[in-house]
């Protein structure tokens, strides 16, 4: 006779982790000599519980056995996501037509609110309360229906222990309630539960987890610890990549191939913020691959690619991966791609174009870096000889906080206008921000440097330090590096004479 209980105990079986313990007990009727079940193998855990369901209905095992099973047949099917929604929502209609019971127990009613929330997002509401109270298993359908519902507080103060739950929904718990800790802003509470959720998984999953907090480690600009995690979560995949030839056949093949597409998009950008620019080119494109592999081409490696080939100077090549990249766009990720694309027209002085794809970024409501591309269109109107809107625009750009580049903007129009004075204190300003050798820090530099040539020096040894600082990271062969060895040369001397005050 089937026993619902017992059958959900061998899909647990078949579903935990046996790298490195005993063989996983099957059900007699679907053992297969020589047969290796590995982790997580869902095809076991689907045919032991359709069996079950099959035997059950054919020995007419009583209706609320018959109902269980198939509402443990739902929770396995949830874990496919959106793709199973379907055959969930089905499932679990069955389940009540055999048993009208079942729509008042805590299992069926979290699983509804699951499904609900999957469906509907913030818009779903949660059945019944009853169902926190209910056991470990429907308390983690809970957790998910909330966070899914963006319910993100009330999710984390569901109760629910890892010890309490399968092995398989252990990692599944920590990196729903990583989720929620991120979505909260809790950023190091995100970090600690997703290694955590990497600790009890395994394989890929293991590798999922700890790129999820990579990618944190990335967004709070800490690119050396993005790449030490990246390197644990290799491991996880196989060691030759697939070839050109190796078509995924499966729908867990090609997840595998994007999982490890991912891998390389993050490390591309790890490699980025460190400047390691080629090993950021090999990494972006190896992505590119894989998800073409895959038949999956993505919005954020085109992205990724574009500013990889910025950085290195190649603003025509960047141009077709940032307009893939917003062919490719939803809706919130499109005034990122135009963002780039008009940074890159301004740096191909092409500032008719830069304009147009700048005001349509700045146009879009809730865009986090209005007030900085608002000092691109200022860049832009200076460059098209529009100063006062120039100076307008960037002034906007200054008020709201974009203080490096709108100073610079100010400063450039100051310059037009020959207030050498004014244009002095903005570039002072860039100075004083930015961080030192970059390049708007550098540029400032040596602005403040000519600029107190221009006056006269009235100065000399602020113009010595000025001229100075940026000939420390002038390349030779620019050609303001002959200015400031002048500029340097002529505050010495000045200095030498008496006029201003002496260096110690």
């Amino acid at each position: 006779m089937i026993d619902p209980l017992t059958t959900w105990e061998q899909v647990c079986e078949a579903l935990a982790d046996h790298t490195a313990s005993e063989p996983v007990a099957i059900p007699p009727l679907l053992r297969q000599p020589g047969a290796q079940h590995p982790q997580e193998d869902f095809e076991v855990a689907f045919s032991v519980l359709e069996a079950a369901i099959q035997e059950a209905d054919g020995q007419n095992l009583a209706a609320p056995g018959r109902a269980q099973l198939r509402l443990y047949l739902a929770s396995l099917q949830s874990l496919y996501g959106d793709a199973a929604s379907d055959e969930a929502q089905g499932t679990l209609e069955q389940a009540a037509r055999l048993a009208p019971e079942v729509r008042d127990s805590a299992f069926y009613l979290a699983l509804m609110a699951e499904l609900d929330a999957r469906l509907r997002g913030p818009e779903a509401t949660y059945p019944d309360v009853r169902a926190i109270h209910g056991d470990a298993l429907s308390r983690f359908h809970v957790v998910s229906a909330l966070a899914l519902a963006e319910r993100f507080q009330e999710a984390l103060g569901v109760h629910v222990t890892v010890q309490e739950l399968p092995q398989h929904l252990r990692w599944r718990l920590r990196s729903w309630q990583a989720d929620c800790e991120e979505s909260l802003d809790n950023t190091e509470a995100a970090l600690h539960l997703y290694a955590e959720a990497a600790r009890l998984a395994y394989g890929s999953y293991r590798a999922g987890m700890l790129q999820e907090q990579a990618a944190l480690h990335l967004q709070l600009g800490q690119a050396a610890e993005a790449e030490a995690v990246l390197k644990r979560a290799r491991a996880e995949y196989p060691a030759a990549a697939p070839t050109a030839d190796q078509q995924p056949t499966d729908q867990d093949e090609a997840g595998q191939l994007l999982g490890l597409a991912s891998w390389h998009y993050l490390m591309s950008q790890a490699a980025l913020n460190q400047d390691a620019l080629d090993s950021a080119l090999e990494n972006i494109q190896e992505a590119d691959r894989l998800e073409r592999l895959a038949g999956d081409p993505s919005y954020g490696v085109a992205l990724v690619y574009g500013q990889v080939l910025v950085a290195q100077g190649r603003q025509q090549q960047a141009l077709k991966y940032f307009d893939a990249a917003l062919m490719m766009a939803q809706p919130e990720d499109r005034p990122y791609a135009l963002h780039e694309l008009g940074v890159a027209f301004l740096d191909l002085d092409r500032p008719l174009e830069a304009r147009e794809r700048l005001e349509s970024a700045a146009g879009t409501p809730d865009y986090p870096f209005v007030p900085e591309v608002l000092a691109d269109i200022a860049e832009a109107e200076y460059r098209l000889g529009r100063l006062p809107e120039a100076q307008g625009t960037a002034e906007l750009a200054l008020g709201q906080g974009a203080v490096v580049p709108a100073s610079l903007v100010l400063g450039s129009v100051e310059m037009d206008y020959y207030h050498l004075d004014e244009a002095l204190g903005h570039y002072l300003r860039v100075v004083r921000e930015a961080a030192p050798g970059t390049r708007d820090w550098v540029t400032a530099e040596q602005m403040a440097a000519d600029i107190m040539a221009q006056q006269g020096f009235p100065d000399p040894t602020s113009a010595y330090l000025h001229a100075q600082q940026a000939l420390e990271y002038t390349d030779p062969s620019d050609d303001w590096y002959g200015t400031l060895q002048d500029h340097l040369l002529r505050a010495e001397t000045l200095m030498g004479s008496g006029k201003g005050r002496t260096l110690n």
